[in-house]
């Protein structure tokens, strides 16, 4: 029986397996797709850091490697280029020697009587047996399969008693439409790329979870791939995009591509990190997203071809309709696809940017209050969190504004919030289900924390801290036969320190 086995390739999943392998274990690495890194060298290459001095063990490690790689001071570079995360998470693997398994779905968990999972049942119909369970997927699928509670969505501000919970009020910024945008088409039916769902009260939990959408890699370089009209583009789903333009047209707005993509060469060798940015982005706000925690696999396929499709349509709308500004698009015909980023998916990356799925309801719910506005010691820390309270865009909606003599409807972006936090400990609690729940499992993903505090914990680089600390709990809980939530986390303590980990400031 292997001792270790981790389900998901994500960089948590990377640093979980290398981790526990580096330490005697004998690792399993599960990965439905063909690629290693999940959004780290999918497309997320400019790097969300937060405060540099909490970043040690394994993150800090793939921060001196890209470092090396380059020939560059450690922090350079915000990020890698997407190939180079990938090849770098690829030697680690094999150095360690991680049974790394590509193409393998989860189809089912086999718990035993005593409450561990003895297997897992993959969708090609082999299984896979070990001592402790790795949940490094984005979407907390073995939890999910193993019964585990966990939550999806927005809570309502009385559950934790949180200020920044549930349905955010509809206020103006650069993440909002601008005002007295019909959300009506000529006929009267509602615009593509709207939510229709009726608004809960500002507060009130609704599920929602933020926006998805794909990070793309652009360079201006003369090998470019250009941006192509894709079967299947649908003109009438731009036209709220259009209505955008206009109305910063009237408004005397000038608005450059670089806006919109943040195009900026914020990656090595003339490459950029497109993010989604304003109010008319590569992220898609219909509403699709918050069906794909708990959507069977069709269903996500569907849902990602959804916004693989809006990322290709929305850089040729951008480039060529004549709604958009001239210098829009004459702006971003200077750009395109990096030729040698992608090769294997028409040079659009490999990872839907999943921002949250589900979320473990484990030994300790990490929330707001562990974060503001004083951090909350934790004895059983295993990481440093420390970026910002970012919760993206939940939905882009609408609602009637009274206006005489008769009411108008109105566009609205709705769920943004930013809020700096200082750094703070993430126990290991956050980690592991209640005993009750399961034995064997360790989730450093899709960990136990509110809506509002996974908005902080989940970037790459905390991802990788956790998983780092994951890797290290399960190799303890095999060698000792304990249940994870016994672990002696004083030792796990002593040997993140001794890796680099950074357990306080």
């Amino acid at each position: 029986m292997t001792d270790v086995v981790v389900y998901g390739a994500t960089s948590g999943g990377v640093c979980a397996a290398v981790a526990a392998a580096r330490a005697g274990a004998s690792v399993v690495l599960l990965e439905p797709g063909r690629h290693v890194g999940g959004m780290t060298s999918g497309g997320l290459g400019y790097t969300d850091v937060g405060d540099a001095r909490v970043v040690g063990g394994m993150a800090g490690d793939l921060r001196r490697a890209v470092a090396d790689h380059y020939g560059v001071p450690v922090g350079r570079f915000a990020g890698p280029e997407p190939h180079v995360a990938e090849a770098i998470y690829t030697r680690w693997l094999e150095e360690a020697g991680v049974d790394v398994r590509f193409g393998v779905s989860l189809a089912a968990a086999s718990l035993g009587p005593d409450g561990a999972i003895g297997s897992v049942v993959l969708a090609d119909g082999s299984s896979a047996g070990g001592a402790v369970f790795v949940d490094a997927s984005y979407e907390g699928d073995l939890l999910a399969a193993a019964g585990v509670p966990h939550a999806v969505g927005r809570e309502d501000r009385s559950l934790y008693g949180e200020r920044y919970a549930g349905r955010q009020e509809l206020v103006p910024g650069r993440h909002t439409v601008p005002p007295w945008i019909s959300p009506f088409s000529d006929d009267g039916d509602l615009l593509p790329q709207l939510h229709d769902r009726p608004l809960a009260p500002v507060g009130s939990g609704d599920g929602g979870v933020m926006s998805y959408g794909y990070r793309v890699c652009l360079t201006q370089a003369v090998d470019r791939v250009p941006f192509e009209r894709r079967d299947g583009y649908d003109e009438a789903y731009w036209e709220l995009g259009r209505r955008i333009f206009d109305r910063w047209r009237r408004d005397g707005v000038e608005v450059r591509a670089g806006q919109l993509l943040g195009l900026e060469l914020n990656l090595p060798n003339g490459k950029c990190d497109g993010n989604s940015i304003g109010p008319f982005s590569l992220s898609v706000l219909d509403g699709s997203a918050w069906a794909y925690p708990s959507a069977g696999p069709a269903e996500r396929e569907r849902i990602r071809l959804h916004h693989l499709h809006h990322a290709q349509d929305f850089l040729w709308f951008l480039s060529h309709d004549a709604a958009v500004p001239s210098a829009v698009r004459a702006e971003l015909s200077a750009w395109g696809y990096a030729a040698d980023e992608f090769a294997d998916t028409g040079h659009l990356p490999h990872q839907l940017y999943v921002r949250e799925a589900r979320r473990m309801l484990g030994e300790y719910v990490l929330t707001e209050h562990d974060l503001l506005p004083t951090p909350r010691p934790q004895h059983d820390v295993v990481a440093m969190g420390s970026y910002h309270v970012d919760i993206r865009e939940v939905q882009r909606t609408w609602r009637w504004v009274a206006e005489h003599p008769q009411p108008v409807g109105m566009v609205f972006t709705e769920g943004y919030l930013s809020v700096p936090v200082r750094p703070y400990p993430i126990p290991y609690r956050s980690l592991v289900p209640r005993f009750a729940d399961c034995t064997n499992l360790l989730v450093p993903v899709c960990l136990s924390a509110s809506h509002v505090a996974f908005s902080s914990v989940r970037m790459e680089v905390q991802y990788q801290l956790l998983g780092h600390a994951a890797g290290l709990a399960a190799v303890e809980a095999a060698r000792t036969g304990r249940p994870v939530q016994s672990v002696d986390v004083s030792r796990l303590q002593d040997a993140l320190r001794a890796a680099g980990q950074v357990l306080a400031l």
